[in-house]
């Protein structure tokens, strides 16, 4: 059908161009009285759903039913049976109001069921009572409407026999045990069939808003406006979509529609402005509302991403705007105002303003303040320069409107930029210009006359060298030689590089760290030792990180920094009472600095502080929690991994505790088994959240190791500190490529033994990434949990899971919390980072 409208359409293109003159002179008051329909046809839709909810006993607000309904409606258009697949799409906030998915399924197939009956109930009379005068005509639509009562039969017979556990309840129970339980559910509700008459009613209104759709149209238009034959063509042409698998109709409806409109007289150029019209209103607008309720969920990605690309395009329209001759009789209006020097300085301004625009918008993407008031600037210069180059006021439009978009996002670009590299691009520009001043001005006026026809006088060389550096064609200055084309091309390049370098200077993002001394360090190690409570602290004072300390307690953060973010480990080190004030002076700080701020593996205990401060959070996967004191090798789950062990032991393998400080030779041998450990899995060091192999470290560190029948060590494990009360934890384990399988068992098993020897209750066994997210939040952790199951290159994390799933007592989610939804965009290529030594 889409191949055949774009024929059809194609074919008619003349009429097409015949419509727009059409369009343009429409009614407004009829236009305003169509999109009033609209808005009344998504309340009625909405009416459907709440209705919908209300027979299932689950109240649904008209907020949200509209919310649902546009959400839907929009994902409708791009899904295969996109009426039916977008059914089951739930907006994540529907979770947080109680609504499962029961119940969601249930009163969605209620709906749909009363958007297929009133099409049968308003098609079937509408098709009996105005068919007769063109019966031959109207066959298709006897067979979509046949289409559509097999649909309505079908569906009600499939759900009796399932709700009464009939012939085909007991073949799916046969064939797919696993989904009976979800049927048994769906159909358990009672059905209160006063409130489904609500949207049966709702329904109605919706299908008659169509019809009025088509009738405005045809006032709107000035034609002669039929109620019987906007009702046929409605009718038909929504026949048409119900039967047509993808985007909505499109393009079926459209030749439905025409083609019922000439049947009755209209001709062709009428049929297609009335379409038009038509689908503007039933199509076209419900379509932009959904996307807007989906940009509304997500208005801080939004309000972030779209004046950047705003500013791409409107960049793109002033340069391609200049290229393109102008508008004679506008040219010749702003002749009469303004000389040509002026206008043909605007040119200018308007290309140099184009190009600005260019590299702006790719750092407004990253939330600079400078590169949002440079975009600001350029756009009322756009806005000056199009309106005085040529009067050109579709380009000023587009420039005002972005301005107020501009105005009204400010808030998400609150990083500042260094005043030390501003200070530097004033300076290099400043070089760059005297330097090719004194270029040009000794080349243009020694240079060979051949090449310009023009004997320069000093006055013409610097005046012409100026020009050519900000990019001013002066019409006198025509390059006759290749040199000469080069000549002016050089000074342009080196114009272009000092004005972009320029431009990167003023919106560079300003990042100032402190070095970290020993001092420094010593105090965060007191702090630890006073308030650590986490077996992540240790690593709070590795080599990597910075310390932010805070004026008001005695507390510090640990972070790194990359790609414009300050990513600290976990929560502060303080008291418990200071941790909110910890916090907010962080984020104050980072402001100020013009970093983003992100937390890592922050705790679910934890969450509640970052709640309160307004912040956003993802579960990025679960902690493994071992209970030592309680554990056994007895049971017959456990018979596995004690045959493993035994196995081990019959080889002759041994594991042992090597106390600290270790031997020289022992860490050698320790680095070797690492070394190869790396090479062998294809392994690279880590940090920030865990720790590299470092022999002045390990040395003052319990090892545990595993040797075979000889002696020579295939396996370790380092014990690291553990401030968590009553909780001890490894780093490093790691094996040689040959070493048999269950090593990596007896390493734990070893493990758990130290620590009822050294009394300590539970092991900390780490974070298994992407699992145990089994009730996503948010549409990131969903696509978390999915990329997690089905991407290759996670597998290995099920697998860590597995393992680790043989001790664990407890799972601890764990968080990534972060300010913005954009910050998801590039926090990945951030933590990458970070984690690399």
């Amino acid at each position: 059908m889409v191949l055949l409208a774009f024929v059809f359409f194609r074919s008619e293109r003349k009429e097409l161009l015949e419509i727009i003159p059409r369009i343009k002179d429409a009614d407004v008051s009829w236009l305003i009285a169509g999109t009033g329909v609209t808005i009344l046809y998504i309340l009625l839709q909405s009416g459907m759903y709440t209705s919908s909810f209300a027979a299932i006993g689950s109240p649904l607000k008209l907020v949200d039913a509209t919310e649902l309904f546009l959400k839907r409606n929009f994902l409708s258009i791009f899904l295969p049976a996109g009426g039916v697949s977008a059914l089951a799409y739930m907006p994540s906030r529907f979770k947080k109001r109680g609504f499962n998915k029961t119940q969601v399924h249930q009163a969605s197939g209620l709906y749909a069921f009363a958007g297929l009956f009133t099409v049968f109930l308003v098609g079937f009379p509408v098709i009996i009572l105005f068919a007769l005068s063109a019966k031959r005509h109207l066959w298709n639509a006897w067979i979509s409407l046949l289409f559509v009562i097999l649909i309505l039969a079908g569906i009600t017979l499939i759900a009796k026999s399932l709700k009464a556990k009939g012939r085909i309840y007991g073949l799916i129970k046969n064939k797919f045990p696993r989904i009976t339980p979800a049927i048994d559910a769906f159909f358990a509700a009672h059905i209160n069939n006063k409130k489904y008459a609500g949207a049966i009613l709702f329904s109605t209104g919706v299908e008659f808003s169509g019809i009025f759709h088509i009738f405005i149209a045809m006032l709107a238009l000035g034609l002669p406006a039929s109620f019987p034959i906007a009702a046929t063509a409605y009718i038909v042409s929504v026949l048409l979509m119900i039967s047509s698998p993808f985007l909505r109709g499109l393009g079926a409806v459209e030749i439905s529609l025409v083609y019922i409109l000439e049947i009755y007289g209209y001709s062709t150029v009428q049929a297609l402005s009335v379409t038009v019209l038509y689908r503007v209103f039933e199509f076209w607008l419900p379509m932009i509302f959904g996307m807007l309720a989906f940009a509304w969920r997500g208005r801080q990605l939004f309000v972030r991403i779209v004046p950047a690309l705003f500013i791409f395009m409107l960049g793109l329209i002033n340069i391609i705007s200049v290229v393109t001759p102008p508008l004679r009789p506008r040219l010749k209006l702003i002749k009469a105002f303004l000389p040509l020097e002026a206008i043909n300085a605007s040119n200018v301004l308007v290309l140099f303003i184009g190009l600005a625009m260019l590299i702006t918008a790719a750092f407004m993407l990253k939330g600079l303040k400078n590169a949002w008031r440079l975009a600001l600037l350029l756009s009322v210069l756009s806005l000056i320069g199009n309106l005085t180059k040529a009067l050109d006021y579709e380009e000023a439009i587009f420039a005002a409107a972005i301005i107020i978009l501009l105005l009204i996002s400010r808030s998400q670009y609150p990083v500042r930029s260094s005043v030390k590299w501003i200070r530097f691009g004033l300076l290099s520009v400043a070089a760059i210009f005297l330097a090719v001043l004194i270029f040009g001005f000794v080349s243009f006026y020694f240079i060979d006359i051949k090449h310009f026809g023009i004997d320069f006088t000093w006055r013409q060389s610097l005046v012409y060298t100026i020009k050519s550096f900000i990019f001013t064609n002066d019409s006198p200055l025509h390059p006759l030689t290749p040199f000469g084309h080069q000549f002016i091309q050089m000074i342009h390049w080196l114009g272009f590089a000092a004005w972009g370098f320029l431009l990167f200077t003023l919106i560079k993002p300003f990042l100032k760290t402190e070095p970290i001394n020993e001092a420094s360090r010593q105090s965060a190690k007191s702090l630890l030792a006073a308030y650590g409570n986490s077996s992540m602290d240790y690593f709070k004072i590795a080599a990597d990180k910075l310390f932010f300390f805070s004026n008001l307690h005695d507390a510090f953060i640990s972070y790194r920094i990359a790609n414009g973010f300050a990513i600290a480990l976990e929560t502060p080190v303080c008291k418990e009472e200071h941790t909110m004030d910890v916090l907010a002076e962080f984020y104050k700080q980072c402001g100020h600095m013009g970093l983003r701020t992100a937390f890592y593996r922050v705790d679910e205990s934890s969450i509640l502080w970052f709640d309160q401060l307004g912040k956003r959070k993802m579960i990025i996967g679960q902690e493994a929690i071992l209970d030592a004191e309680n554990f056994t090798l007895e049971g017959k789950e456990k018979k596995s991994l004690r045959n493993a062990l035994n196995s081990l032991q019959k080889k002759g393998f041994t594991t042992t505790v090597h106390k600290a400080p270790l031997e020289h030779s022992l860490v050698l041998t320790l680095k070797r088994i690492s070394d190869e450990w790396l090479a062998a899995f294809g392994k690279e060091e880590q940090v920030f959240s865990q720790g590299l192999f470092n022999a002045n470290e390990i040395t003052q560190q319990d090892v545990i190791t595993v040797a075979d029948a000889q002696g020579n060590i295939t396996a370790f494990l380092n014990i690291i500190p553990d401030y968590a009360p009553s909780e001890c934890t490894y780093d490093l384990i790691r094996k040689t490529a040959e070493a048999p399988g269950g090593c990596m068992d007896a390493l734990i098993i070893k493990l758990i033994a130290y620590a009822k020897e050294n009394k300590v209750q539970f092991i900390n066994m780490g974070l298994v990434p992407m699992t145990g997210i089994a009730d996503p939040k948010n549409p990131a952790e969903q696509l978390f949990k999915y990329a997690g199951k089905r991407f290759k290159r996670f597998k290995h994390y099920q697998g860590l899971r597995d393992f680790k799933q043989k001790y664990a007592s407890t799972w601890k989610d764990k968080f990534l919390v972060f300010e913005t939804d954009y910050d998801l965009l590039q926090l990945p290529v951030a933590l990458n980072k970070v984690m690399k030594p």
